[in-house]
């Protein structure tokens, strides 16, 4: 099969797409051929060596939106051969990942997949939509309370907002002024652009812009400060809980994000597509910025 890696660190002319043998399940694992891969800011992180693994060939790519293809013993779940799938192959530091023609990971990483999306926005869904659903859960809002999201009109920040304003969450998104109309579509009570504004705080933050110190001077004292980045977030102060995302696989809650998708709650963006052997040209244009919704890797 062919496989997007990198084995050295570097810019978009890194990324190789290489032959290599199909992965074969283990145990409580099963095997997807994907059909769309979003690319996302982490696999560039991979790519530049952010999170390591100098010297090893690392494999990119965290969404997988398939069909399984084969099943090990003692799987978890109803999953069996044809089953219309979504899943996250989770961890910045492995040989394989999702930007490839078949992909093995651990059952519980699975849920069925959206049915009114086609499989390409079905791709954004599993590592940002978990992102912002487990962000929330480190901020322990109630309803009423307010919420600051930076990157508003991002990915995690656009799942945050919408997920945040379901559970009776005052959300105020933070974005390019441009992104207004959009944000405030997602649910967004109120919206600012250009900086954090001199003495606006609020119960929470949900940082997906990384802005780090800049963001948590927006949180009351005795607040919460969620970061973007696994370990990544600034000391506290004033009595603000500091502490940062670290997504994990999790089938069930991917279950309900789908869901809400099918429900109409969860609005999925796609801004452009590549086939597999584009993936250094998808990189280049992900480096360029300015892209709303993701970028998607189509086997």
């Amino acid at each position: 099969m062919r496989a997007v890696v990198v084995t050295a660190f570097g810019g978009p002319e890194v990324v190789e797409v290489v032959e290599t043998a199909v992965p074969e399940p283990g145990a409580g694992q099963v095997r997807i051929k994907v059909a769309a891969s979003a690319l996302n800011p982490v696999d560039a992180g991979v790519r530049q060596g952010v999170f390591g693994g100098a010297g090893e060939r690392l494999g990119l790519g965290w969404d997988i939106a398939g069909t399984v293809d084969a099943v090990g013993d003692e799987v978890e779940g109803p999953w069996g051969a044809g089953d219309a799938v979504v899943a996250l192959a989770v961890g910045p530091v492995k040989a394989l990942g999702a930007h490839a023609e078949y992909v093995v990971v651990d059952s519980g990483a699975v849920a069925a997949a959206p049915r009114t999306v086609d499989m390409v926005h079905a791709a954004t869904l599993p590592l940002n939509a978990l992102a912002a659903e487990q962000a929330l859960e480190l901020l322990e809002l109630a309803p009423g309370q307010s919420l600051l999201v930076t990157g508003a009109s991002g990915a995690v920040g656009g799942f945050a907002i919408q997920l945040a304003a379901r559970r009776g969450v005052s959300v105020t998104g933070l974005a390019r002024a441009w992104d207004e109309e959009f944000v405030r579509s997602l649910g967004a009570a109120d919206f600012m652009s250009g900086g954090l504004g001199e003495g606006r705080r609020f119960d929470a933050v949900l940082d997906a812009a990384v802005l780090g110190e800049a963001a948590l001077e927006g949180v009351r004292d005795g607040g919460v400060y969620v970061g973007a980045i696994p370990g990544a977030y600034p000391a506290s102060v004033r009595g603000v809980r500091t502490t940062a995302i670290g997504v994990i696989a999790d089938g069930e809650r991917l279950a309900e994000l789908v869901r809400l998708v099918d429900e109409g709650v969860l609005t999925l963006r796609v801004a452009e597509t590549y086939a597999l052997d584009e993936a250094s040209k998808a990189h280049a244009r992900l480096a360029e910025g300015g892209v709303r919704g993701r970028l998607v890797l189509v086997p």
